[in-house]
């Protein structure tokens, strides 16, 4: 736990290693946002990838907690980053480079997830004041890890919409380089659609012959929701499936353990959906979805390379996604930052998404703005309009 830091002689920060540490309020904060509640921070915390630790901050007026903060901490030397569908020399060199210089990551926000989901501050706490005061924060806990013989490479403030950024326009922020990364891809549900029938009615032709394309393919496999039970019973090929489809992504920055979904199944238990894909008897792929608020938030998935070809299963699965949103009353679908063209074939839109880094040494953060751009990995796509 870290000591208070008097930003005025109002506003304090503290720093916690725990989610039994943080204080008895923190849900109080967190009411609109279920990925910074209590249940899903300590279900990460019981189930969090090998090479993350998560931190958390209290921000207080006085005594009275007036924001909330999850911060992680990313050792990317521990995974290849840059994934094993590309092998070449840029791809060894950037890996290289990227594990001297800059594999060690200190974080606002979740790494886990597409969007906000780094903070909350209540009307009480300026908008500003807040910022200033988990970058405080940040330092602490930096000179935190710098006694435990980690330096700190690089800070991340991620990710924030267009008409949050202005925000960032203060002082503390000087030194960081405002980036765009790919975007989040959000479905958002028409008020007209009282069900996935209407949704099918509002494609045009070419959509809907690949809508029904899609599901004549698919025809002998079932889909089911399953118990925790059935997720320690399938827990091996879960975990199988899921790195299937991990290993194949461009960028990695962790790996799920294998008991994720059975935590956070046991944690979330409603709140948190895991459908598997069987062909026969076989689990041959699954998706996993978050409840919050209005919102459903797509989670990971997995599936057999060759039976994802054959039956279409990624796209059907975002057809079971849609339809399952439509008909429980949700008002948008996060699809996240994958697989952009076929989540925009079937009707999500690209947001696009900000955020704020600084390397810990001064000459290289001088050029942090092209490096950056050198690691990301380059990504080309065509938004489609599949409706009429």
């Amino acid at each position: 736990m870290g000591d208070f830091f008097i930003l005025t002689t109002k506003f304090t920060f503290k720093t916690y290693y725990s989610v039994a540490a943080i204080p008895i309020s923190w849900d109080t904060l967190s009411v609109k946002n279920s990925f910074l509640k209590r249940d899903y921070l300590k279900a990460l915390e019981l189930a969090s990838p090998d090479n993350m630790v998560c931190n958390y901050i209290g921000l207080f007026q006085e005594n009275e907690l007036v924001g909330i903060a999850i911060s992680q901490f990313i050792d990317l030397s521990k995974v290849s980053s840059f994934g094993e569908r590309d092998h070449c020399v840029k791809t060894a060199i950037r890996d290289f480079a990227f594990k001297k210089f800059s594999s060690k990551v200190l974080l606002i926000g979740n790494n886990m997830l597409t969007g906000q989901h780094a903070f909350c501050f209540s009307p009480d706490l300026p908008y500003s004041v807040g910022l200033e005061l988990l970058k405080n924060a940040i330092s602490s806990i930096e000179k935190d890890y710098s006694k435990k013989k980690t330096r700190i490479h690089l800070t991340i403030f991620k990710d924030f919409s267009a008409n949050e950024v202005p925000n960032f326009a203060i002082p503390a922020f000087n030194s960081f380089f405002n980036f765009t990364t790919q975007p989040n891809m959000l479905f958002i549900i028409k008020e007209n659609w009282k069900n996935f029938d209407d949704y099918v009615l509002d494609l045009n032709k070419k959509y809907r012959d690949q809508f029904k394309r899609a599901r004549k393919k698919s025809e002998g496999i079932t889909k089911r929701k399953l118990t925790v039970n059935e997720l320690i019973h399938y827990k091996n090929r879960i975990h199988e499936l899921y790195m299937n489809v991990a290993k194949n992504a461009p960028f990695n920055t962790f790996y799920l353990p294998e008991n994720h979904f059975e935590t956070f199944k046991m944690a979330l238990k409603d709140e948190f959906l895991f459908y598997g894909y069987f062909n026969g008897e076989t689990l041959i792929g699954f998706n996993t979805l978050v409840k919050n608020g209005s919102d459903i938030d797509t989670y990971f998935l997995g599936y057999d390379e060759k039976c994802q070809r054959e039956k279409m299963l990624y796209l059907n699965m975002l057809y079971d996604m849609i339809g399952y949103s439509i008909n429980k009353g949700y008002s948008r679908i996060v699809f996240a930052r994958t697989a952009l063209e076929i989540k925009s074939s079937v009707g999500a839109k690209p947001i696009e998404m900000q955020g704020f880094i600084k390397h810990s040494n001064w000459f290289i953060n001088l050029f942090i703005s092209k490096l950056f751009r050198y690691f990301e990995p380059e990504m080309t796509w065509i938004e489609r309009n599949p409706f009429k």
